[in-house]
């Protein structure tokens, strides 16, 4: 279980990083994220195309890497010439992921029984999450800050979760047998 602490501890540390530089500089942050996931659309799009006009594939599987590396390219396209599209659809996946990793750490933390905190943790993903997506029209930027000021709340809330559960007699003795 020891582990299982330390990765608490740097999914924690990360989150606070990840949340200051959201929080700094909000309008970079939707660029960056909006950036990213165009590049990553685009490379995986054309490795696709690649896998597609290959001569080793089967026929089925041919037709499939072009249909996804075509739709990859297309995604892309799309990502770069309407920005503000693909920065509101992050926002939407953003605010679906923070309320399942909620209720996941909620999960978690019912399950460790001694890991409070990380039901904290999760309270706090499910209700940024909802905000997001109940409040899109707010603007990719106050967005960007409420994804910033969450990721920092969940990060200290886990590090304090993570120092406490390797702290706690349960975790000491697992480690010791």
């Amino acid at each position: 279980m020891r582990n299982g602490v330390w990765l608490l501890a740097v999914r924690g540390v990360a989150a606070i990083v990840f949340g200051l530089l959201a929080v700094a500089w909000p309008s970079a942050t939707v660029v960056v994220l909006t950036t990213l996931f165009g590049v990553y659309a685009l490379a995986t799009g054309l490795l696709h195309l690649g896998a597609g006009l290959s001569r080793r594939q089967t026929p089925g599987l041919r037709g499939l890497f072009l249909l996804t590396g075509l739709t990859g390219v297309l995604i892309a396209g799309f990502t770069f010439f309407w920005p503000s599209i693909t920065a509101f659809a992050l926002a939407v996946l953003v605010g679906l992921w923070a309320v399942a990793i909620g209720v996941l750490d909620i999960w978690a933390a019912v399950r460790w029984r001694a890991a409070r905190l990380l039901a904290v943790v999760g309270v706090v993903s499910v209700l940024a999450g909802l905000l997001i997506l109940f409040r899109p029209d707010v603007g990719t930027v106050v967005i960007a800050q409420v994804i910033g000021v969450y990721a920092i709340v969940a990060g200290v809330v886990m590090v304090a979760a993570a120092w406490q559960r390797g702290r706690s007699p349960v975790s000491a003795t697992r480690a010791a047998g």
